[in-house]
């Protein structure tokens, strides 16, 4: 799995482009290793332009290996433990995944392809959430998962990188070439410029509010398309999501949101009375392959980090940390570092 080279680059600045997930984690693990890091960011403070601004937060390697190749989980582990360490309070409430009788058939094949839950009966279901006592006959409860908040996480990240004595520069558009020392490119689905094999799924998601309803972690119920995700945010919101659509059209589809609505009025009837806050949707970068790449750039000085697909804030840390083996150590994690 990994390899050891000669240490491939010196002790030269390093600047990274995007301020999202996958570059926030990248800026913060070079600061703290004692590197001079600038990162810039094309957008402002809020971070519209970012896929990250759309994400659910999701920390669930558990959930995920039921879809996912096992590459993920191995990251996503990984990442759990630098989440820990770097934001402690960090919500790590597990999470539950729940089924409708007519959908029994999907509940036992996600649990055939998971592992570490516990088997969950209508009371102890109603136990660690009181607010879905009587709506489902059983659950699965995967106690070492987690969950953070995009919008409000990234800016704790971004002042740790500045405490770290990082730079951060939002409003600027720039290009590798444009940049001095190292180069690493987290752009996202915007560096198809120079990596033609990306492509966008777009994720898209409700953001509610009502004080009927109070969970404790995030819940997904089976569905016959897609997994719905309610994901609890501070100030009685709730995040519904997720969707993976093949298609770079931006916007919340009339379908869509009528699945996602449903849904959750199907989790709890309080739902149907909520307000709707947001409609909004992100294009997650992929590969053919669904799995996440650090590329070494044909030019001596770049690395791009892209692919994080459905995962980011899942991986990102993990993918941080393998990228600074490598500058630091020549350290090769060989299923995701590629040269190009």
């Amino acid at each position: 799995m990994y390899q050891t080279t000669r240490k491939p680059r010196g002790d030269s600045p390093v600047s990274i482009i995007g301020a999202g997930i996958a570059g926030a984690w990248q800026a913060l693990v070079f600061a703290r290793a004692g590197h001079a890091v600038t990162l810039h960011e094309r957008s402002d403070e809020n971070l519209m332009l970012s896929t990250s601004h759309w994400a659910g937060g999701m920390l669930a390697p558990y959930c995920e290996s039921e879809v996912s190749e096992p590459l993920i989980s191995r990251l996503g582990l990984t990442s759990l433990e630098l989440w820990k360490r770097e934001l402690p309070d960090t919500p790590f409430n597990g999470s539950l995944v729940v089924a409708h009788a007519r959908d029994r058939a999907d509940f036992e094949r996600f649990a055939r392809h998971t592992s570490d839950y516990q088997r969950l009966d209508a009371s102890a279901l109603a136990e660690i959430e009181p607010a879905l006592e009587g709506r489902f006959r059983e659950g699965l409860f995967y106690p070492a998962e987690g969950h953070v908040e995009p919008r409000r996480v990234l800016p704790k990240l971004h002042q740790r990188i500045i405490e770290a004595g990082g730079e951060i520069k939002f409003n600027s558009d720039v290009s590798s070439g444009d940049l001095d020392g190292l180069v690493i490119d987290c752009r996202g689905i915007a560096a198809r410029d120079v990596e033609p094999e990306l492509r966008a799924v777009k994720g898209e998601m409700i953001v509610i509010e009502t004080a009927e309803v109070q969970l404790s972690r995030p819940v997904r119920l089976m569905h016959p398309r897609w997994p719905l995700y309610v994901i609890p945010r501070e100030d009685n919101l709730f995040m519904l999501g997720a969707t993976s659509i093949e298609t770079e059209n931006w916007g919340v589809a009339v379908r869509s949101a009528l699945e996602l609505l449903g849904a959750a009025y199907t989790v709890h009837p309080a739902f149907g009375e909520a307000r709707i806050v947001e409609f909004g949707s992100g294009e997650r970068p992929a590969y053919p392959d669904n799995l996440p790449r650090i590329t070494i750039g044909c030019r001596s000085n770049e690395i791009h980090i892209n692919g994080l697909y459905r995962h980011g804030f899942l991986i990102a840390p993990a993918l941080a940390q393998a990228t600074l083996n490598y500058v630091e150590h020549g350290q090769l994690d060989n299923e995701v570092v590629r040269c190009a």
